[in-house]
């Protein structure tokens, strides 16, 4: 049996030492930048350049000191990479360093391309042209101003501003002439003194502010409560010889009569015989509304009743026989 101390195997010098004597801090990503799973372990290409080989590299290929790469013997017989155009490649289109030599022995660097006159293809890979020395132009520097000095820019925008003025003056006094010269309104028309170009305001009935209601006294019943002696009549009546609004509506309402007409009737027809016609319709229909029966209406609703009665009476049947 092993005893409960309140302690474990772990040694707690090492634990110590592990939290606040070897710790390293670790790679934390920029603010703002997403994480994902392994993204600690990626590769960080931006202290890499391009032709450029570590030592790492060098070792990992097998590389001797001044070894050319792997790949060179392919660049020159397919061409610089597309991706860069202007990488200086030693052997292809740049020299080779100092105590190496071409050819395809144990540490050669291969053959250049070149065309039928023996010029390099893809630059100066034997290092025959001399770099032309880059000249720069110096721009004239005016040694009478002096740094710090204010320029001189409000007298010239005011000359300026008056050669713009009298330019302008003189201008202005040829238009003038001009128009004085050549009259533009027609004869026959005067030009009026005073042009309003505002809009003409529509002017809307004016409605009175507030009304005066009629006062009227009323008696206090007996047993009323919070009862007033005072009352307004709110609804004034209304004046009686005014004809309603109903017999406006029912003068207004005219007769509509139907008369139907053949198309060879039409040739021969003429007024008289158009108004005996409408006469004929009218009394047809007068006819109709008098002999119109609601008979059928009522005894079809006496029907209905009497069912409704039938099946109520023998609901009620129904229930006083069946007893528990």
């Amino acid at each position: 049996m092993q005893p409960k101390m309140g302690k474990t195997d772990i040694d707690y010098q090492v634990l110590h030492d592990a939290f606040f004597k070897f710790q390293t801090k670790p790679k934390l990503t920029t603010h703002g930048d997403l994480y994902f799973e392994g993204k600690e372990f990626e590769v960080k290409l931006r202290e890499m350049k391009p032709g450029h080989l570590s030592q790492e590299l060098k070792d990992a290929l097998g590389m001797p000191e001044g070894a050319p790469p792997p790949w060179l013997i392919n660049m020159q017989r397919y061409g610089p990479p597309p991706s860069y155009p202007h990488l200086k490649i030693p052997g292809l289109n740049s020299p080779i360093p100092e105590g190496a030599s071409f050819g395809y022995h144990p540490g050669g660097w291969g053959k250049p391309p070149v065309d039928e006159v023996g010029r390099p293809v893809y630059g100066d890979v034997f290092g025959v042209r001399r770099p032309e020395p880059e000249i720069y132009e110096m721009e004239p520097v005016d040694r009478s101003k002096h740094w710090g000095d204010l320029e001189e820019e409000e007298e010239e925008e005011e000359e300026e501003e008056e050669e713009e003025e009298e330019l302008g003056q003189g201008e202005l006094e040829a238009g003038m002439a001009s128009v004085d010269s050549i009259s533009t309104t027609p004869t026959g028309v005067e030009t009026p003194d005073v042009i309003d170009l505002r809009k003409a305001q529509r002017k809307e009935p004016e409605k009175p502010l507030y009304q005066v209601l009629e006062e009227k006294e009323e008696r206090i019943a007996a047993g009323t409560l919070l009862g007033t002696s005072h009352t307004y009549v709110l609804n004034p009546p209304a004046d009686k010889s005014a004809p309603k609004k109903v017999d406006l509506l029912k003068s207004l309402k005219s007769d509509k009569v139907d008369v139907t007409l053949r198309p060879e009737e039409l040739e021969g027809l003429d007024e008289s015989a158009l108004a005996a016609k409408f006469e004929e319709a009218r009394e047809e229909e007068k006819l109709r509304l008098q002999h119109e029966d609601f008979s059928d209406m009522v005894a079809e609703d006496a029907k209905k009743k009497k069912r409704r009665m039938q099946e109520k009476e023998g609901k009620s049947k129904k229930q006083k026989e069946f007893k528990f």
